[in-house]
């Protein structure tokens, strides 16, 4: 039977887990890591490298290698790399496929079902695409799920006495605060609210761009023209980030940065905790006003909180630490792992759906129920954003209203739906135009036009309307540039199959040449050892059975043949019979 996983998809990091013996745990990744880098990066040989060795690349490869594209999710930004475009979405699911291949590789069994997170501010388009990318993965995508929600689930596993606690989860790339309270076998959010470009990737830049300031006021050189040298510097910034989370300084020290003429330019810069807190302050204090507003919309003081959960690893600053405690008057808690309490929670969500989907009771008996993060409206005349469900409403949701023509003897209406929370139309996401034909022509207000919202589980809505006067009801779809098409995920499932079959014949490949390698390397070392005791001819022989191994390993594997291939394996087993016996005296040698 398949397995079914969590997973936490990050725009810094990411992280995957499943429940294994009535616990939730993270499995690791081939590198042994429990997150794994949210980059990709394409090679000359046309690998795609996903994770800690994409993020190697980043420095000596900016222009083949994509990081925080969380933060691009539901648009129509674009990447190019290996002579090919690729959506958000397609870059997502090279980092779920490659989660979902940790989890295969960890369980020893095929995963084909997932619970994947979100930020608790994402809007319909940014959800669908999550999902979208989750199926060009290989995955059913069994829920869509907020992250704070999430962490509240894996919170609630231990801590069961019924409290509201507040969840501030400041990540890499979003910010969101959620209510939420924890009742008996239920665990329900009563408000969430949030930032959606709002994160560590905003305190690194600022990093950024103090260090890149000192430097150019003592060289006079940008570096932001070196492409190689920027990203040598956010990293650097991104580390002394953490390292100012526990020191009071710390220097970036990167030598031979750039060149001015012929001479090398080194950066040294030492950046004290206080520094960064100043440059940063604004940041922080823009998590103030999410706090203030979920509070209020779940109609809660701070002092009634029980707990105060500091998820994303953002929240390791020790200012973001303090503006919690001053906000809420609350000591927060450390009882979980910011980094992988997200995942922890979808394995939890997983589990439990799965076991209900085979008719099994599940090993907890939590309930779910989530809200809707942001208010759904239409555009009326005058371009009024028109409310139709309100933020924070729980989910799933099913609600119709009743709208007319504007204009005598109208035929068609277009119904412009949007998410937001601005009272006019221009000022809020329009999620997308829908039109309805074929209405009876009469009066302006007379014909009766009923619009019926469904979101589901996942915080996905549909759109449906029916004519009241006629009966007849028409299927409306929405049209968004953020989003691909089926033909589009259809196409983009089908070149991730073939990448990784690809993949897998490349891993093949590279098994044959590391085999020729260590072979050769024997082979020579052996006959290096046994000299003289080896005579001339059989010397011969194998020296030439080595060359031409060796003049197959010039090439390199990614340029390899299928023919290129079988023709190292059978050179590498004919140097393998032909030096055997020089390896027998060389280790008779040895042996005396």
């Amino acid at each position: 039977m398949a397995a079914t996983i969590g997973i936490d998809l990050g725009t810094t990091n990411s992280c995957v887990a499943t429940v294994e013996g009535g616990r939730p745990t993270v499995i690791p990744n081939a590198l042994g890591e429990r997150t794994t880098p949210s980059v990709i990066s394409f090679t000359n040989d046309g690998e795609r490298l996903v994770g800690t060795p994409a993020l190697r690349r980043q420095a000596i490869a900016p222009d083949q290698t994509f990081s925080s594209v969380k933060r691009h999710m539901g648009t129509d930004w674009r990447a190019s790399a290996d002579g090919k475009t690729f959506s958000p979405q397609e870059l997502s699911a090279m980092i779920l496929r490659q989660m979902k291949k940790d989890a295969e590789a960890y369980l020893g069994q095929p995963v084909d079902k997932a619970v994947i997170t979100v930020p608790a501010y994402f809007n319909d388009t940014q959800r669908q695409a999550t999902k979208d990318a989750g199926r060009i993965a290989g995955l059913d995508v069994l829920r869509i799920i907020n992250e704070p929600t999430s962490a509240a689930l894996a919170y609630g596993l231990d801590n069961g006495t019924p409290q509201k606690v507040m969840v501030y989860d400041l990540g890499g790339g979003t910010f969101d605060v959620s209510i939420i309270e924890i009742g008996e076998g239920v665990i329900e959010v009563l408000a969430t609210s949030g930032d959606n470009h709002l994160g560590g990737d905003d305190f690194d830049e600022r990093l950024v761009d103090h260090l890149i300031q000192v430097f150019e006021q003592e060289n006079h050189v940008d570096v932001r023209r070196d492409a190689s040298a920027l990203q040598r510097v956010r990293e650097a910034a991104r580390q002394a980030k953490c390292e100012l989370s526990s020191a009071q300084s710390t220097t970036v020290n990167l030598p031979f940065l750039m060149q001015s003429g012929n001479a090398p330019l080194h950066m040294n810069v030492t950046v004290t905790r206080s520094e960064f807190e100043r440059m940063t302050h604004d940041l922080i204090e823009r998590t103030s006003a999410p706090v203030i507003r979920a509070l209020d919309d779940a109609g809660i003081a701070a002092s009634e909180l029980g707990c105060v959960l500091l998820v994303g690893g953002s929240t390791r600053m020790p200012a973001v630490v303090e503006h919690v405690r001053s906000l809420t008057g609350r000591e927060p808690s450390n009882s979980i792992n910011p980094d992988e309490c997200v995942a922890l929670g979808a394995a939890i969500q997983a589990n439990t759906l799965e076991t209900a989907n085979q008719g099994l009771a599940p090993y907890n008996e939590i309930l779910l129920l989530d809200v809707t993060p942001l208010s759904l409206a239409i555009e009326t005349v005058g371009g009024v954003a028109t409310r139709v469900i309100d933020r924070n409403t729980t989910l799933p949701t099913h609600y119709s209203q009743v709208f007319t023509t504007a204009s005598a003897f109208q035929t068609n209406v277009e119904i412009n739906v949007l998410q937001g929370e601005r009272p006019m139309a221009k000022d809020n996401k329009s999620l997308g135009k829908f039109k309805l034909g074929g209405i009876k022509r009469a009066l302006a207000g007379v014909p009766q036009i009923e619009v019926t919202f469904d979101i589901d589980a996942n915080g996905i809505l549909t759109v449906s309307a029916k004519d009241l006067k006629t009966g007849n009801e028409q299927s409306i779809t929405i049209t968004d540039s953020g989003r691909m098409s089926d033909e589009e995920i259809d196409a983009a499932i089908r070149d991730a199959e073939q990448y990784a079959a690809e993949d897998a014949v490349r891993a093949k490949n590279a098994g044959a040449v590391e085999n020729a390698r260590r072979q050769v390397a024997t082979v020579e070392a052996a006959l290096s050892r046994a000299g003289k005791r080896i005579d001339r001819d059989e010397k011969k022989r194998v020296k030439a059975s080595v060359a031409q191994v060796s003049r197959y390993l010039r090439k390199r594997p990614g340029k390899m043949t299928d023919d290129d291939i079988q023709a190292l394996i059978a050179a590498t087993e004919d140097l393998e019979r032909v030096g055997a016996h020089v390896i027998e005296v060389a280790s008779e040698d040895q042996d005396h």
